[in-house]
């Protein structure tokens, strides 16, 4: 079984007619006029490969999907919220997913729609599952910088070098790393406060972290090689019980665009 996610971007603008289809889907169709509203929803499908074709679904006929049923429920929501002046918040935009959902749900032929997401910023991500087991998942990268040397002293320095080659730099070396926290809940009331969120995993995380040198300053990394996947670890430890009403679903650290690691406790 297969899973497919495809991306489709359109804007709207709450204070015009919605006519400005355009023609650049890769930066959003429909265009929007002027100072417009920017979506990128994630739809998420599951089927066999077809033998004939090599798809779960073409991704064009999930741009025609969406474009054709989702965009126009955005745009009635966006702009009686805009044009009542009406604050959406989190829940809210769980509730608008939920009504795209069956609109779009029997759209895509043998494949089973099992997730719709909406990427809030470049940052942060809310997504929905339906099923027996319904949930929500809130996602939000976060950036250090800190650096590391990969060093096992039960190795000889031969055997350092060749495991960890240029990441054994008796001096170290540094990253740009970014991490990004996945909490998952049944129902995001208002109880979530993304500004909460981000002081625990600064405080619990972030603070432990940036601007170090891991082997030196980090306990935790005194016996324990810093590499991408035992930070991912190591943040989850750090998180897993503080993050309150909602639950940490997985932990995602990368230490280059090339490389990262996700962690589930």
């Amino acid at each position: 079984m297969h899973k497919l996610s495809r991306q489709i971007r359109f804007s709207v603008n709450p204070f015009l007619d919605q006519t400005a289809v355009g023609d650049n889907s890769y930066s959003s169709k429909p265009c929007g006029e002027g100072l417009a509203l920017y979506f990128a929803l994630w739809v998420e499908l599951q089927a066999q490969v077809n033998p004939d074709t090599g798809f779960v679904v073409n991704v064009v006929e999930i741009d025609k999907v969406i474009r054709k049923s989702a965009v126009g429920v955005f745009a009635d929501f966006v702009t009686e919220r805009f044009r009542n002046a009406k604050h959406v918040s989190l829940s809210d935009v769980c509730e608008l997913l939920n009504q795209v959902w069956p609109v779009i749900d029997s759209g895509f032929g043998n494949a089973q729609l099992t997730a719709l997401g909406l990427q809030l910023n470049p940052s942060r991500k809310i997504m929905i599952e339906m099923g027996n087991d319904p949930m929500i998942y809130f996602s939000e990268k976060f950036e250090f910088a800190a650096m590391h040397k990969l060093w096992n002293n039960s190795f000889t320095d031969k055997e350092n070098f060749d495991v960890f080659g240029k990441c054994a730099n008796p001096s170290g070396h540094g990253h740009n790393y970014v991490v990004e926290v996945t909490i998952e809940k049944e129902k995001l009331d208002e109880s979530f406060r993304i500004g909460s969120f981000e002081d625990i995993v600064t405080k619990e995380f972030i603070d432990l972290v940036d601007h170090k040198n891991l082997n030196e300053d980090v306990a935790e990394f005194a016996e324990t090689i810093p590499t991408v996947e035992n930070i991912a670890a190591f943040a989850w430890q750090k998180l897993s019980e503080k993050i309150g009403s909602a639950r940490l679903s997985k932990v995602t650290v990368w230490e280059s665009d090339r490389t990262s690691c996700t962690y589930r406790g």
